[in-house]
């Protein structure tokens, strides 16, 4: 019987997992380096977003721009507010040490795990999704699928986290003790939402790793049997990203509130939920969205881009 012939469509998803899937080393070196440039670029739009989705008030009024300045001074400076811009801008980088071991032990778990496990399955698995969805439909589900697993496998990074938005947030609870006084006493407590931390990260994955494949796909990327450009890696993650971050939104502001409540007063999403929904409406859901989607382009570029493109070079320099 002669060899399959192979589809463009099949060319074009082989150069992609090449794209994103090599060595070990590659994989762990691309993806670190890309969570530490995320870090220094973003740290600060993230400290925004935090503090944005943790102000338990309403901070626009439409009918005073004044008041909405003021209430949005308050709720990103904190007790900055009334200092000079330049220490206004220091206020926020709280958390940085915590931030760092976070974000580029996340982007190296979360970029350089899920191709490999993509790869394997897609080994498995692959022959059946093909025969179920098709092979453009079954590759970005497969692509979805693996990323959305990782996703919720994320939640043992937790307490990095958590201590990363408390000080972005309530610095004060941090104050004078150090990082194993903290984990000897809070213990599993640092994992308080968990189980919402999961939920947010398996759709807000699946939507990141499956737009991304779909952008690359719809774009004929690797039909050439070429690697994708930095203009279409830079595009096809803006539109997983986008994807993502308004999928999880929601459940990322109870997150983050779960996570700012103090030590010793921890509050279930249900009751933060409802109390959300009384005081602030539908909208507080939403809160910290937009300067997340400002970022959006940037942000992508200095990390799901540069991961691909630096596990490509990696992987042909470690050979």
């Amino acid at each position: 019987m002669p060899p399959k012939e192979e589809t463009p469509a099949a060319n074009t998803m082989a150069t992609s997992a090449t794209h994103m899937s090599g060595k070990l080393e590659a994989r762990i070196i691309g993806s670190a380096v890309a969570g530490v440039s995320e870090l220094a670029l973003f740290h600060p739009v993230d400290t925004v977003a935090k503090r944005l989705m943790s102000t338990e008030t309403r901070v626009i009024t439409l009918s005073s721009p004044a008041q909405t300045a003021a209430n949005l001074n308050s709720a990103i400076f904190r007790n900055s507010a009334a200092e000079s811009i330049g220490r206004k801008a220091v206020s926020l980088f709280p958390g940085i040490g915590y931030g760092a071991a976070y974000k580029v032990l996340q982007r190296v778990y979360k970029f350089g795990g899920q191709p490999v496990l993509l790869d394997s399955m897609t080994k498995r698995y692959g022959a059946d999704f093909d025969e179920r969805f098709g092979h453009k439909t079954g590759r970005t589900l497969l692509s979805a699928t693996s990323g959305s697993l990782i996703g919720i496998g994320e939640v043992v990074l937790l307490p990095l986290d958590a201590l990363k938005v408390k000080a972005q947030t309530s610095p004060e609870q941090l104050h004078g003790r150090g990082v194993v006084d903290i984990f000897a006493k809070e213990g599993f407590g640092l994992y308080r939402g968990a189980g919402l931390t999961a939920m947010r990260n398996a759709p807000g994955s699946f939507a990141l790793f499956g737009g991304n494949t779909a952008a690359k796909i719809f774009m004929g990327v690797g039909e050439d049997g070429c690697r994708a450009t930095w203009t279409q890696d830079a595009i096809a993650s803006c539109v997983g990203a986008t994807a993502s971050i308004t999928v999880a939104a929601p459940l990322d502001v109870i997150k983050t509130r779960i996570q700012n409540r103090p030590f010793d007063s921890p509050e279930s999403g249900a009751t933060i939920f409802k109390r959300l929904i009384q005081n602030e409406g539908v909208g507080g859901l939403f809160k910290g969205l937009t300067p997340k989607l400002l970022v959006v382009g940037p942000k992508l570029i200095f990390s799901f881009t540069i991961a691909q493109h630096l596990i490509g070079y990696f992987e042909h320099a470690l050979k």
